[in-house]
């Protein structure tokens, strides 16, 4: 658990992987890494179009694919039982919406790295307490970077994730503000240049982000 805490800390950057077809995700992922992403979160459907098994299913492909190369985490993480798949699966991580104390304490009995959501400075140091390893603030872009900056002053001591917005116009704003790193979805996945199956493309983008955001952290 311990690796992938400082993975997430030294990378800065966790990429959101939402609706895409099976057949597609392999490849994309592999864009993915050829751009630079060493971190990939697959969301479960909370509308239950897809099933949590199939979920699962790809995290496990997902895993076995890459190996240490590159953890996979899920997102969009509800209840206890999705916690149990993912760790089954071979994931690394677990990203909630929400905080949800059962959540939390599944995630740590399976050795994962917990990451639940909060917004206000209640909220945010409430899922610390719990057991979060990082705190992720989400919508981020409700917020702004100067709600973060007044935030970081008295809970300084909490990791923040930026998610929800984010995107290369305001990734400055927020690592300035003291966020340290991103969870990144539609905005660096181009629905468009993946329907044309333009991985080369994808690559491209992968990399201006990870570029970005490696130049921001080493100022």
């Amino acid at each position: 658990m311990q690796k992938i805490q400082e993975q997430i800390q030294s990378e800065h950057l966790i990429v959101i992987v939402r609706g895409v077809k099976e057949e597609q995700l392999i490849p994309l992922a592999e864009a993915m890494y050829a751009g630079g992403v060493r971190l990939l979160e697959i969301t479960y459907s909370a509308d239950g179009r897809v099933s949590d098994e199939e979920t699962a299913k790809n995290i496990r492909a997902l895993c076995k694919h890459f190996g240490d190369r590159m953890p996979i985490g899920a997102g969009t993480v509800l209840t206890e039982r999705q916690v149990e798949l993912t760790a089954e699966a071979g994931g690394k991580f677990i990203i909630s919406p929400n905080t949800n104390e059962a959540v939390i304490r599944k995630t740590h009995a399976k050795g994962l790295v917990s990451i639940p959501a909060a917004y206000t400075p209640t909220e945010i140091e409430r899922a610390y307490e719990l057991g979060a390893d990082f705190v992720k603030l989400f919508p981020v872009t409700a917020l702004g970077s100067s709600y973060i900056k007044a935030v970081r002053g008295p809970l300084s001591h909490i990791p923040l994730l930026a998610v929800g917005g984010v995107d290369l116009s305001n990734l400055a704003d927020y690592a300035k503000a003291g966020v340290c790193g991103f969870g990144i979805g539609g905005n660096i996945i181009d629905k468009k240049l993946l329907e044309k199956g333009d991985y080369e493309g994808i690559t491209a983008l992968a990399n201006r982000y990870v570029s970005t955001i490696k130049n921001l952290y080493s100022e």
